[in-house]
């Protein structure tokens, strides 16, 4: 209904199953006890207890069936506290379960959290520790490193936990403005030359709370901004600084409004610079090189380990023949083998998850560049709850929604960085599926196995992005005509590579938005496409089904741009009726409003021209049925609509209505014309 629309990006959350979150645990089940006896002990007067107790919380917040126990038992009011627990280990682990809590849990969970003042003990617990580290800084040397590494450590909990909550609760993010956390964050984040993953929850914090928070953002300070500049510009360039950089990149597009007019095509450069070459990295080639690259290190820290354990054993024994010799055992304390002293045995997949999360985060800010100012819900309200009638929403929607529904348009400086990094280009190639030999080597070590949806979502994440490239840029920008249609036949090569792809709803999703995008702007411009009928009719068979709305909505638009274009056409009669048929099967049944509007929609463009449309119009007999549903659509915008659906959306569907009342009109000339004929 009306052009479509860049999808904005915002940082996807942790939700429970339905199973955990079906029904509240009962009050004298069995199944309570690992939680019940853990939260007893986080009152203990020994500190060890209490982290142990904070440990099992934690591992247990992991575990889909615990998980509502934990909850039930009000963990939050009794993890609270031990935030400022004069042990630094309970600080830690106590952290750590809430932070665990806060991802497990959703949007309703770290509400509860901010309810019950969770935030109190959270901003107290970063400033204790931005004040430990400043005092670290003066101590003497052997405590200085055992200290930091234990504030940064809570700190990295704590951000973490400030994050989740942050991206679920406006609450949290008022909070977060009020009690100052901006200056402190910037502090850790200002850590990023000795610590990398600190900076990286803070970065993720930042992108965050500075998306759609004026207020925030018109309180950076110039040191803060410098702060920024330092991290994203930093020369280092392993995989974790460029998973930094992107982030940080996120929080300076988040603070454009911020920068001078004369200042804007700079730090767009620079932005651009930075997304352009973490997408230029081959990540399939990557993982592929860090899995063989973890598989020889760890083969050498064995035979090393092994043959230092040979050595501690090869003593020379004595010559008595009654000693009897005594076997090679283990210390008490692993400390002494040098497995100990490595680094992480995971530190090759953490890179390479590193990389994949910055190809992911890129890409999401590229459409979010490509977001258009919307309005405000205040201005489609205003518009929605306007006088029901008709010829006032023809004025209205003349003279109103003509600039609300005018096409995307990119800034030059957007438009000139994109194109001149070759951002079209690299987010084609990301919209391939996985190396094969990746997956396979990922698919057979359950910790690196994980990755393999990573990479599925960088796929879908270029999918999205692609659509908005293609909705934005001109044609020639795209690589004129000839490399629209090979891109069509890539992403119809994409789809029908795959048997099941009606079952892969996000994959389905993102495709069919590039395609409809795509389509639309070939259509526009008069580009022929190849997809045939009966590639066009399978997938609106499969995308009619889906039980999600976006794909619907997609699947309705494809068959609205394939029809208008055949309508014009000789010889197309049957293929017209065909689609005809499907969308207004969808707009008498499908229980979206949403989906049914973007039908009727498709079916005004469809039989709005042409010989061939006309003639298959009264085959269809589509007037009565059109004239039978008018009242019948009336009624459910006038029902489910307000409650249900967006000021935006109500707004839309009314535009719809009055639109169908004037196809009717048209209709009944065409068929007079032809009847009496």
């Amino acid at each position: 209904m009306g052009k479509s629309r860049t999808k904005h990006f915002k940082r996807p959350q942790l939700f429970l199953t339905d199973d955990c979150q079906a029904e509240a645990p009962a009050e004298n089940g069995s199944d309570d006890g690992p939680a019940a006896e853990l939260l007893e002990k986080l009152q203990h007067p020994s500190a060890e207890v209490r982290e142990y107790a904070c440990a099992g919380l934690s591992r247990l917040l992991q575990q889909q069936t615990a998980f509502p126990w934990v909850v039930h038992g009000d963990a939050v009011r009794q993890l609270g506290p031990l935030l400022l627990d004069p042990s630094l280990a309970v600080r830690e682990t106590a952290a750590g379960a809430l932070r665990n809590l806060s991802a497990c849990g959703g949007f309703d969970v770290c509400d509860d959290m901010v309810t019950k003042d969770i935030m109190t003990p959270l901003v107290a617990l970063l400033k204790e520790c931005s004040a430990g580290l400043d005092a670290v800084e003066m101590s003497p040397q052997h405590k200085e490193d055992e200290n930091r590494s234990s504030f940064e450590n809570i700190a990295n909990e704590a951000v973490n936990m400030l994050w989740n909550i942050c991206e679920c609760s406006s609450r949290a993010v008022s909070i977060f403005n009020k009690e100052g956390c901006l200056e402190i964050v910037l502090k850790y984040l200002s850590r990023f030359p000795t610590n990398v993953d600190l900076a990286i929850s803070v970065a993720y914090c930042l992108q965050t709370v500075t998306e759609d928070n004026p207020k925030l953002v018109k309180s950076f300070s110039a040191a803060g901004l410098h702060i920024l500049e330092s991290a994203m510009l930093s020369p280092v360039n392993s995989m974790e600084y460029f998973l930094l950089k992107t982030l940080v990149a996120g929080t300076v597009w988040n603070l454009k409004d911020v920068f001078p007019s004369k200042s804007q095509a700079e730090i767009i450069n620079a932005l651009l610079k930075i997304l352009s070459e973490v997408l230029e990295i081959d990540a399939g080639e990557t993982v592929i090189q860090m899995k063989v690259a973890e598989t020889q290190r760890l083969k050498t820290a064995a035979e090393t380990e092994e043959v230092l354990e040979e050595s501690a054993c090869g003593g020379a024994l004595t010559e008595d023949d009654e000693v009897e010799e005594i076997p090679c055992k283990r210390q008490a304390t692993r400390k002494t083998f040098v497995s100990d002293l490595l680094p992480p045995t995971d530190k090759e997949r953490r890179q390479t998850s590193a990389l994949l999360s910055a190809q992911q985060t890129a890409l999401e800010i590229i459409v979010n560049m490509c977001c258009s100012e919307e309005p405000s819900d205040d201005e489609w309200e205003e518009l929605s709850s306007s006088d029901e009638n008709d010829a006032f929403m023809e004025t209205s929607y003349s003279e109103s929604v003509g600039q609300l529904m005018s096409p995307l348009c990119l800034s030059h400086e957007i438009h000139t960085a994109l194109t001149s990094y070759l951002i079209p280009k690299k987010v084609v190639e990301k919209t391939a599926f996985p190396n094969s030999n990746a997956v396979d080597l990922c698919s057979k070590n359950p910790t690196w196995k994980p990755l393999i949806r990573k990479m599925n979502t960088i796929q879908c994440r270029a999918l999205v992005c692609l659509q908005s490239l293609v909705s934005l840029l001109d044609v020639d920008h795209l690589g004129g005509a000839p490399a629209l249609q090979r891109l069509a036949q890539h992403l119809s090569q994409l789809l029908f590579s795959q048997p099941d792809f009606a079952k892969h709803t996000d994959f389905l999703e993102a495709i069919s938005s590039a395609l409809r995008a795509l389509l639309q702007t070939m259509a526009s411009n008069n580009i022929s496409q190849s997809m045939t009928p009966d590639q066009l009719m399978t997938l609106c068979k499969a995308g009619i089904c889906n039980s999600n709305t976006g794909v619907r909505v997609n699947v309705v638009s494809i068959l609205g741009i394939t029809g208008s274009i055949l309508a014009k056409e000789d010889g197309t009669l049957e293929t017209l009726k065909t689609i005809g048929c499907s969308l207004l099967e969808v707009a008498t049944k499908d229980p979206s409003l949403v989906v049914a509007g973007e039908a009727l929609d498709a079916l005004f463009d469809v039989f709005a021209d042409g010989k061939e449309a006309e003639r298959a119009s009264i085959q269809l007999k589509l007037l009565l049925a059109l004239k039978e549903f008018q009242p019948v659509f009336k009624m459910r915008i006038r029902k489910e609509g307000r409650g249900q659906y967006s000021p935006e959306q109500l707004c839309v569907l009314d535009n719809v209505k009055m639109n169908l009342r004037r196809f009717i009109t048209y209709q009944e000339t065409v068929e007079q014309r032809l009847t009496s004929s």
